[in-house]
């Protein structure tokens, strides 16, 4: 009896030592990766399109491009129509410069009759002093006032004619003013459609937003894309985060930024340790997911955190792993 009552004893302390044995983790949850799906930016046929499923891409690599014939063809038209435009604009200008220069030959003009009347009076001074010397007769002084009437005359008409001139250049300027306003507003709106143009040409580029693997393949090369059509998806898989779980309990040990331990599981009691770092934790409490085991089993609402950990290759998207804090 004695005997049977020391084994039951031995019993109960290993019953309750392993009851105390202390968990191998703190957390639980699965691996993830941020993904992005890449869409068509145009729509057109898919003339080429490098990708296939479990390749890595390297950020910024293109590996695809979208028909952008149409696109091509239209912005030659508005390149045509520009230069239209601005053929037109030099003409108008050249008129200008034309104009400018009819009213600088009259200016020419007018400054060569008053050169003219100078000259005659200066004249007629010399030959009214030898008139009254009685050295010359008196009909060439009288020849002299009527070539200064003459040119007088000439000199006021001169100046009416670059009256008129400036007057109708004042109103042909405005014209052509507003012309190549127009032309200048027009030309405006063709830069702006071939930026528009250029755009979209170079939205016809498929290109990889990041480096990462290739998740998904979803259209192949040939197909007709619209915009907004998921193209492939990618995932960053070098740098990647456990979504785990804790307790409220759990809370007042833990914070952003903290370093823990992360175990990838790969069943069978095999694992591999990697060094994480805790970069969010979730101000909202939900129920606990049905996979996931907690610190106390008996807590109905959990917060979610997630760690990241630096990728050797081994950890998958979807892989069960556990938290060591």
């Amino acid at each position: 009896m004695k005997r049977i009552t020391i084994i039951a004893s031995v019993a109960l302390l290993m019953m309750t030592a392993c009851g105390k044995k202390e968990k191998a983790f703190d957390a639980n949850g699965t691996f993830e990766a941020t993904e992005v799906t890449i869409s068509a930016k145009a729509t057109g046929e898919l003339k080429s399109f490098d990708v296939t499923e479990g390749q890595t891409i390297e950020g910024g690599t293109q590996v695809g491009r979208i028909d952008t014939y149409q696109l091509v063809l239209k912005k030659q038209q508005l390149e045509t129509q520009r230069g239209q435009l601005a053929a037109s604009k030099r003409q108008l200008s050249s008129n200008r410069s034309a104009a400018s220069s009819q009213q600088l030959d009259l200016s020419k003009q007018l400054s060569s009759i008053q050169q003219q009347i100078s000259n005659a009076q200066r004249e007629r001074q010399r030959f009214s002093e030898l008139v009254k010397d009685g050295a010359v007769p008196r009909k060439q002084l009288d020849d002299i006032d009527n070539q200064i009437k003459v040119l007088n005359r000439q000199l006021e008409a001169t100046r009416d004619q670059i009256r008129s001139a400036n007057a109708a250049l004042a109103e042909q300027g405005k014209g052509i003013g507003a012309q190549m306003d127009g032309i200048d507003s027009q030309m405006a709106g063709i830069d702006a459609q071939q930026r528009q143009l250029d755009d979209q040409i170079a939205n016809a580029d498929i290109v990889a937003p990041y480096k990462g693997t290739v998740l998904e393949k979803y259209v192949e090369q040939g197909e007709f894309v619209s915009t907004g059509k998921p193209l492939f998806k990618m995932a960053d898989v070098d740098n990647m985060f456990i979504r785990a779980y804790v307790t409220s309990a759990q809370l007042q040990n833990i914070k952003v930024g903290q370093t823990c331990k992360v175990f990838a599981d790969y069943g069978d009691g095999q694992k591999k340790e990697y060094p994480g770092t805790i970069t969010w934790i979730s101000s909202r409490s939900e129920f606990t997911p049905k996979t996931i085991l907690t610190d106390d089993e008996r807590a109905d609402l959990v917060y979610a955190v997630k760690i990241a950990i630096k990728n050797d290759g081994y950890v998958k998207i979807g892989m069960y792993g556990e938290v060591k804090f």
